[in-house]
């Protein structure tokens, strides 16, 4: 289906363009919050320690399991939060990102570094917003 329930303002007026996500989205539906995930497996074990890239993947996969439960895919989402504990990962957890999110209409986004996430071996956090589309819920 080519109908869409969001819209993308990538740079609006007098703002610089991001790098990999939109500026502003706009959505109709029911909207969806995703707690934050990070690369834990199924089992609660940490998956790529020291890794940023691995740790990427299986947050990624994560968040697609999660939305993928509330009926919803990446297509859905509009805004991304990434908590990482060194801000130089960034480059390394983007091309991870762009594998799963529509690079074309790409969500909002805000990276934040922070001294630490509540267990040592974690680099990196995502927590999600997404609206469900009125004709898919």
């Amino acid at each position: 289906m080519t109908e869409t329930h969001l819209t993308h303002i990538p740079t609006p007026d007098g703002l610089a363009p991001g790098n990999g996500y939109s500026h502003v989205v706009m959505g109709t539906g029911k909207f969806i919050a995703l707690s934050g995930q990070v690369a834990l497996d199924a089992d609660g074990k940490v998956v790529g320690e020291g890794d940023p890239g691995a740790q990427a993947r299986q947050v990624f996969e994560n968040l697609r399991r999660c939305l993928d439960a509330a009926g919803a895919t990446f297509e859905d989402v509009v805004k991304l939060n990434f908590f990482v504990t060194d801000v130089a990962h960034l480059p390394t957890v983007r091309p991870v990102r762009d594998a799963y999110v529509n690079t074309a209409r790409p969500p909002a986004s805000t990276a934040v570094q922070v001294s630490a996430l509540f267990r040592p071996e974690l680099l990196l956090e995502v927590e999600a917003y997404a609206v469900l589309p009125q004709w898919r819920e």
